[in-house]
């Protein structure tokens, strides 16, 4: 059963001005995982931090919740599997809340050019 979902587009300069003129940003949203993933793409990595931020939005509109309860954007992580599939990790409160409702799936796409990225996040849960 489909419990949420959300949805998110971004434009990849935003990010790229927040990241260059807000010390700590990066900190504060992306795991050291992310920051060393999206640092290695040298020539696109705007373009991936953006895409990251997109699918924590999204997630947190699929949760219906948004950003509360203790919950925060770096409970949740986006990595690549050996495909190159992406995956979102949730730890922390995040992953109290959603512990509470038993078996979930969590679902994401992601996509990115040089203005703009956008992610979509469905979470099923068990009926």
């Amino acid at each position: 059963m489909v419990y949420g979902i959300g949805t998110d587009l971004i434009e990849v300069d935003r990010i790229r001005a927040i990241i260059e003129k807000e010390r700590g940003f990066r900190e504060k949203v992306f795991t050291p995982d992310e920051i060393k993933y999206c640092e290695s793409r040298p020539n696109s990595k705007a373009e991936h931090y953006a895409v990251r931020y997109a699918a924590k939005e999204a997630f947190f509109k699929a949760l219906g919740t948004g950003l509360r309860a203790g919950m925060s954007f770096l409970d949740l992580e986006i990595m690549n599997d050996a495909l190159g599939k992406p995956e979102l990790i949730i730890r922390g409160d995040t992953q109290k809340k959603l512990e509470k409702w038993g078996n979930v799936n969590i679902l994401l796409t992601l996509s990115h050019v040089k203005q703009m990225a956008t992610a979509f996040v469905v979470i099923q849960k068990a009926s």
